[in-house]
């Protein structure tokens, strides 16, 4: 899979799948795990009666898929817990929703002892397995993820295990997906290798910035503060400093617990060093968005949401800015 995998992106000849909404199994299964991360201590903290077997019987289920509907079950009702035994039957008949689900709980510590080696290889399973030509659309969602999984593991390995960094391996991965899929996640971890020029990419903010944009208009947080950042400062581009706030302010909204910390102090860093002008401008931005009863950014556009006109207001100054060309598309 992976000798041939990397020669298609290489060549760039890797064919898209169409898109299509998440399925219902993908959307309980993620629903189910942000639930029980976020409120269902019930549920992952002993005082379930629910204690699911280390392994399940032959006898358990008569397929792999009645057993992933037995965990979708499990999940819905809030029994997080319960649903490992059904999830590793059906990861083991080649379930790639159940291996996705397995992964992110191994990976969060939700519902089983965190375990990050465990949870690369239920993604590496599901990587090591896609086959485009025999592929389940309703695997979609999964599969997606899973390879921005391997991909994030492959940037950094797992501490005192096999797994080692493999900066390469990162980019295939993320291409793969971006490409692919249309991954935001995968979208914002290419714009954050040229950003910084990793993966042996030579630094390509502008190449950065078309790729946050993608991520940005999907709703990625990280993406949007990045790319916020980046016109606002006109760093490798025109200065956008209004855009640019909007963008900061929408990725504080979306952003998620610790680990988005740096989005705010961001945002934060900007709003201090910005001018009130700045500021009207970004408010501007903010109205107009909110006036497309919250579109996609960019959704009524051609071209990447780096390089479009700004909305105009009294107070602004008239004829800031021109759009430029769309491009046509995010270089990889």
């Amino acid at each position: 899979m992976r000798a041939s995998l990397n020669a298609r992106v290489l060549a760039g000849a890797a064919r898209p799948v169409k898109k299509i909404g998440r399925s219902q199994s993908l959307a309980v299964l993620a629903a189910g795990l942000y639930l029980a991360s976020s409120a269902g201590a019930l549920a992952l903290d002993g005082s379930s009666a629910c204690n699911p077997p280390a392994k399940v019987s032959p006898q358990t289920f008569a397929n792999a898929q009645e057993a992933l509907n037995a965990a979708v079950k499990e999940i819905r009702a809030g029994e997080t817990k319960c649903s490992v035994g059904a999830l590793t039957y059906a990861a083991e008949g080649g379930e790639p929703l159940a291996r996705w689900a397995l992964g992110n709980m191994y990976a969060t510590g939700e519902g089983v002892p965190r375990d990050d080696v465990r949870a690369y290889k239920y993604f590496e399973q599901i990587v090591d397995s896609y086959n485009e030509d025999d592929l389940d659309t309703h695997d979609i969602g999964a599969i997606s993820r899973a390879f921005v999984a391997v991909g994030e593991y492959s940037l950094t390995g797992v501490p005192d295990s096999e797994i080692k960094p493999d900066p390469e391996r990162a980019l295939e991965m993320f291409q793969f997906a971006a490409t692919n899929f249309g991954d935001p996640q995968a979208e914002f971890q290419l714009g954050r290798l040229y950003l910084d020029g990793g993966a042996g990419l030579a630094k390509d903010k502008m190449r950065a910035a078309r790729w946050f944009g993608l991520a940005a208009e999907k709703g990625n947080s990280g993406a949007q503060a990045l790319l916020g950042h980046l016109l606002f400062l006109g760093d490798g581009m025109r200065p956008q400093r209004g855009r640019g706030l909007m963008l900061l302010s929408l990725a504080v909204n979306g952003a998620n617990g610790p680990k988005d910390a740096w989005i705010r102090e961001l945002r934060t860093k900007d709003f201090n060093a910005a001018s009130d002008e700045d500021r009207e401008a970004a408010a501007v931005y903010m109205n107009s968005h909110l006036g497309r009863d919250l579109a996609p950014l960019g959704a009524a556009r051609a071209e990447p949401l780096p390089l479009g006109p700004p909305p105009r207001s009294a107070a602004m100054v008239a004829g800031a800015t021109k759009p430029r060309p769309p491009s046509t598309a995010p270089g990889q």
